[in-house]
């Protein structure tokens, strides 16, 4: 029996397409003037601290008003549709460093900060600092390039618009279980490539006595019915740089540029812009998120810049044991790792570097 016969269309809430998503908006949620304010008397009290950035655990919020909305935050995305967009936080009114503590606290509270480089940052930069995504070991949110449909290392990913570009930089997300039933319905014998596991490019961070490659299927059909999915092509093409990773095949290669295109389709994707003071949390493992080109302005202080979260999450759904075991290691609740490299203690920098 071919592998493609024994794959079945998977359904539920992470099963969605972009058009009708785009008719509705209870994924967009604007914060009441009092969640604002218990935000930021939270994150003022952490800010005016000695408090490590990097060291803020759950708790440190401390703002029972908040509650709720970390409740409905986790639903919608460990549980449900796997992503919400959080409007109005006072980033513009905020330091740096008060809307780092304010956006570090609240995401801890859905799960435990990761590394997302081999510097050990638990508080990511997205923003051109000259980066070019061509070289195996440059990543693409330190260039202002477009990034194809992909997938972070991480349980949840999450974004805080702090300045939008001067033009493009737009978001977009894909539920990998509508492309995973697209591709069975439109090509069955290609989706049976995708579910075999891809090397990729550890693009030089590399975990102590890992191999600077790793192997994991873009699609996992998982026992209980669902799907988590793990995508990045750039890794993959990037892998093909070591001797001893098999040669891409031709029915791999159809096969990514299929689910590309169907990515790309608008008929299934889903379009959103930054304004200051939004919060994106995304599951890497139900959905493709993907970026436009964008142009910054000419001033310094007004080029875009997001602030990036990798969270572990303990009631994530389950995974493959390759996720936490060969690709990335686990936390203490075993959930994945991020990226962890022998010698790099956990950071939270304020702005962008190499």
């Amino acid at each position: 029996m071919a592998i493609s016969d024994a794959l079945r269309p998977v359904s539920g809430p992470a099963l969605w397409y972009g058009p009708e998503l785009a008719r509705r908006t209870d994924w967009l949620r604007h914060l009441t003037a009092e969640e604002v304010d218990a935000l930021d008397a939270a994150s003022a009290r952490l800010a005016a601290s000695d408090i490590d950035i990097a060291a803020i655990a759950p708790g440190d919020l401390a703002a029972p008003g908040l509650v709720p909305l970390v409740a409905e935050i986790r639903d919608a995305v460990l549980h449900g549709r796997g992503f919400i967009l959080l409007r109005g936080v006072p980033v513009g009114r905020w330091s740096r460093r008060q809307s780092a503590c304010a956006y570090v606290a609240l995401g801890a509270e859905l799960g435990e900060p990761v590394s997302q480089n081999a510097m050990g940052h638990i508080l990511g930069h997205v923003k051109d600092i000259g980066g070019d995504y061509a070289k195996p070991t440059h990543r693409g949110y330190q260039t202002a390039a477009r990034l194809p449909y992909h997938c972070d290392a991480s349980d949840v990913v999450g974004l805080l618009c702090l300045q939008p570009s001067k033009e493009g930089g737009k978001s977009s997300l894909v539920s990998s279980w509508a492309l995973y039933n697209e591709m069975l319905a439109r090509h069955p014998d290609l989706l049976a490539e995708l579910v075999q596991p891809a090397y990729r490019d550890r693009r030089g961070e590399v975990p102590d006595g890992a191999d600077p490659w790793y192997a994991v299927p873009i699609f996992n059909p998982m026992p209980d019915g669902g799907l988590v999915a793990s995508y990045v092509r750039s890794a993959m093409r990037k892998a093909q740089r070591f001797p001893e990773v098999p040669r891409t095949t031709a029915a791999l290669e159809a096969a990514c540029d299929a689910l590309d295109a169907l990515a790309e389709d608008p008929s299934i994707h889903l379009d959103m812009d930054f304004q200051p003071g939004d919060i994106q949390f995304v599951s890497n493992h139900w959905i493709m998120h993907s970026r436009t080109a964008f142009e910054d302005f000419p001033e310094v202080e007004q080029r875009r810049h997001l602030y990036r979260l990798w969270l572990a999450c303990p009631d994530g759904p389950a995974l493959p044991e390759v996720y936490t075991r060969a690709w990335q290691g686990a936390t203490r609740a075993g959930r994945p790792a991020g990226i962890r490299v022998p010698g790099a203690a956990l950071s939270a920098p304020l702005d962008a570097s190499w």
